[in-house]
């Protein structure tokens, strides 16, 4: 387990910086097994040196290159890949370990696609016009790429990586329970946003 600052949503890229002993240890134990580790969000404490507190909604990550660096540290990138929820955590030796067990997404069928469809449409709507406001604050918003899958699924978890919501905001969009949940509280999420940007856009 890598419990991290941030949240990681499935189809996510994560870069690393593996410096810490007890990480790069999981790192060389990693590659010579599955090539995955568990992600989830620290809730009170610091990456480095281990006593935080940590949530048991996460991620799996699959190692997808690494790159051995001076010293013994690693870079890595990985990508997330399922849902997973922690029953037990077990004791940080050699490094963060836990029990966990996978969390299947409901099936999004029948009448639900055609609403899942739907709410998908609306949360690109609300990227693209978010993104149109910060192109006007930092250029560099604009090349952005932020095409969303056809798949609501997975269109739900590719925008909540690319929205600019704390850590908070973002595991709740975890531990949203579903497409169609994770899609209404993301949309909710950016129309907030939205309004803010364009309400300081008057002022300015």
């Amino acid at each position: 387990m890598f419990p991290l600052g941030t949240v990681l949503f499935p189809y996510a890229v994560l870069p690393l910086h593996v410096f810490e002993p007890r990480y790069r240890m999981m790192v060389q134990a990693c590659v010579r097994g599955d090539q995955e580790f568990g992600v989830v969000l620290i809730e009170r404490g610091s990456e480095v040196g281990g006593g935080d507190a940590r949530f048991n909604a996460g991620t799996v990550a699959r190692i997808v290159q690494v790159a051995d660096l001076p010293g013994g540290r690693y870079a890595l990138t990985a990508v997330g890949t399922r849902l997973i929820q922690v029953e037990e955590w077990l004791p940080d030796d050699p490094f963060p370990q836990a029990m966990v067990v996978d969390v299947a997404e409901p099936p999004v069928e029948g009448d639900a696609l055609a609403e899942a469809a739907s709410a998908r449409e609306r949360v690109d709507n609300a990227l693209h016009r978010l993104f149109e406001i910060w192109a006007t604050i930092d250029s560099r918003a604009a090349t952005i790429d932020h095409t969303l899958s056809d798949d609501p699924t997975r269109a739900a978890f590719e925008s909540c990586a690319l929205s600019p919501f704390g850590p908070l905001d973002a595991q709740r969009l975890l531990e949203a329970g579903g497409t169609i949940p994770r899609l209404s509280l993301l949309e909710s999420l950016l129309r907030d946003e939205i309004a803010v940007l364009e309400a300081r856009g008057q002022e300015g």
